[in-house]
């Protein structure tokens, strides 16, 4: 029963993280620089860290990145999902362990940033050009500004959390 509970779980966190995507990627940024979004699916990944594990986020990242591309038609832009995703996550879950969820907006800011950076290392391989790092200035700006702001969402949501918790202990 345990594996149907985590299933169903991770099946619900997974819709929720990709209808925000979608969502998300239909939104106009008006900033003209590539790369820079919201990044609100994140307070999912935030969330999943805080309250089970990094397994189970790293599982609903993956399956978001992937079903996220085929359904927003980016599927140039998968490698620098994935890529931005992994750092962001592996940078969200060390500074988690660290701050014990005292500043769940730090943690999204250094998982925004990080994001940013993976993203233009995937830049840098794919064009093989250094000028992609004009972009880095502007990218990591945006990504201390969108992570403050899911950071805060998360930790909004994270208060409420507790009974939903309880139901589906993974």
């Amino acid at each position: 029963m345990n594996k149907i509970k985590q299933l169903t779980l991770l099946s619900m966190f997974t819709t929720i993280a990709l209808t925000i995507f979608v969502l998300e990627s239909a939104i106009p940024i008006p900033i003209p620089i590539p790369g820079i979004k919201l990044g609100l699916a994140n307070i999912v990944t935030l969330i999943l860290i805080l309250h089970w594990g990094f397994k189970e986020a790293l599982i609903v990242l993956v399956m978001r990145i992937i079903l996220g591309s085929i359904f927003a038609g980016q599927m140039m832009t998968f490698f620098y999902s994935l890529v931005g995703g992994i750092f962001c996550l592996i940078a969200m879950y060390l500074t988690n362990k660290i701050l014990k969820q005292k500043t769940i907006w730090f943690t999204s800011i250094i998982g925004a940033i990080c994001h940013n950076i993976g993203q233009i290392l995937v830049a840098l391989a794919i064009l093989q050009s250094a000028y992609v790092l004009y972009y880095l200035p502007f990218l990591l700006v945006s990504g201390i500004l969108t992570g403050f702001f899911t950071g805060l969402g998360a930790g909004f949501l994270s208060k409420r959390f507790p009974a939903l918790k309880k139901l589906y202990t993974l």
